[in-house]
């Protein structure tokens, strides 16, 4: 192609969209690469805002990062406002409810967890709980309230960035095959047609297709992790059957049920690695019986969507963020795992950040691309 711009983002899902936007609003000129737009894992997700209730065991390293990226996301809309597309962002907040007395003690041991990190959790009464949320269910034994855990609809947003990058920036509708180096210098993204789209920076965003594309100086170990993800449309009769997002364990098994604004609600999600990209009957049963199990009158609902979407995951299920060492003009953001959505704001300006030259975030040197391969240098 020839032409040089800025930035390269390889991926247009909604972190590498995310990102080309950032770029953009910071006065660089920007060109994405992706041959179909916000329809991978980004088309299922269910966008979640929601650091507290996301807390995992042995993952609190991410804590500062999804709460950095939590508080960016007001900004981060408003500068979309112009484009005039809604991007359903909710703060009602979620929350969190118990089946039985093993998802209880679960339960009260993570909001330990969560009060020892300083987070917003508390444990409610099922009459309070009820007097906003009439549809959950009389097994219900406990509930917790995360009142900053917002969400987003992620295909809005999606749409939303897509339109701000193309009305300000280029698409190109082609899938990259790896990117083009000059030594320790990374200068584009090589094509499927063999074209060259050169660039000042290339920032590789493309889940876990960033894995196969040729150049790249050190592993991304990617792996994908498989969801069955459910939206449901909720009849007239029982319009709201939500106002919040509930969360749950039900035996042990996680479940949510994130209502839309636009009638539905999206349930989800299962977590499996078999290699089957194909919906599993099981994984639909499953999400089904216990979302019913807190909400009832989910059996009442129409069964709009079934879809499987993979999420790329880590082998410390933490994303690969940040500039190569030893390479010049390329960064990586991908391995995003379960938090893509949530952590969009904050990929965006810590990539832009770096090819501004401005220090790296704190913080996000453990995140660094290479960190599996320590000792060794990334450059070939």
């Amino acid at each position: 192609m020839g032409t040089e711009v800025d930035v390269a983002v390889i991926g247009g899902g909604i972190v590498g969209l995310g990102i080309a936007w950032e770029a953009i609003r910071r006065g660089h000129t920007v060109t994405v690469v992706d041959p179909a737009p916000g329809t991978g894992a980004t088309h299922a997700a269910a966008g979640m805002i929601a650091p507290a209730s996301e807390l995992h065991y042995r993952e609190e390293h991410l804590l500062r990062l999804t709460l950095d990226s939590a508080s960016r996301y007001p900004e981060f809309l408003d500068s979309l406002a112009w484009a005039g597309m809604d991007s359903g962002y909710r703060k009602t907040g979620t929350i969190v409810l118990a089946f039985d007395g093993a998802d209880r003690r679960a339960l009260a041991d993570l909001q330990e967890v969560q009060t020892l990190n300083s987070l917003s959790v508390e444990q409610v009464s099922l009459r309070q709980v009820r007097r906003s949320e009439p549809m959950i269910g009389p097994a219900v034994t406990a509930a917790f309230l995360a009142a900053e855990d917002h969400q987003v609809d992620p295909r809005r947003l999606a749409a939303a960035l897509l339109k701000a990058v193309t009305s300000m920036g280029q698409l190109v509708s082609a899938r990259a095959s790896g990117i083009e180096r000059t030594g320790d210098r990374v200068t584009g993204v090589v094509l499927e047609s063999g074209e060259v789209l050169t660039a000042g920076v290339t920032i590789v965003a493309n889940g876990l297709a960033a894995a196969d594309l040729t150049g790249l100086p050190c592993r991304l170990p990617l792996r994908p992790v498989y969801g069955d993800i459910l939206r449901l449309r909720v009849p007239a009769a029982l319009r709201p059957l939500l106002t919040h997002t509930v969360r749950g364990l039900v035996r042990g098994s996680a479940v949510y049920v994130v209502p839309r604004d636009d009638g539905t609600v999206v349930v989800g999600a299962t977590m499996r690695e078999d290699g089957s990209s194909a919906v599993s009957a099981g994984g639909v049963y499953q999400l089904l019986r216990d979302a019913q199990q807190l909400i009832p009158a989910v059996a009442e609902l129409e069964l709009e969507e079934v879809l499987c979407r993979a999420r790329p995951g880590t082998p410390d299920n933490a994303p690969l963020l940040g500039a190569v060492p030893d390479v010049e003009g390329l960064s990586i953001a991908t391995g995003f795992f379960r938090h893509g959505v949530l952590l969009t704001p904050a990929a965006a300006s810590a990539c832009v950040d770096l090819l501004e030259g401005k220090p790296a975030p704190l913080g996000l040197e453990r995140y660094r691309p290479n960190r599996f391969e320590e000792g060794q240098s990334c450059a070939k």
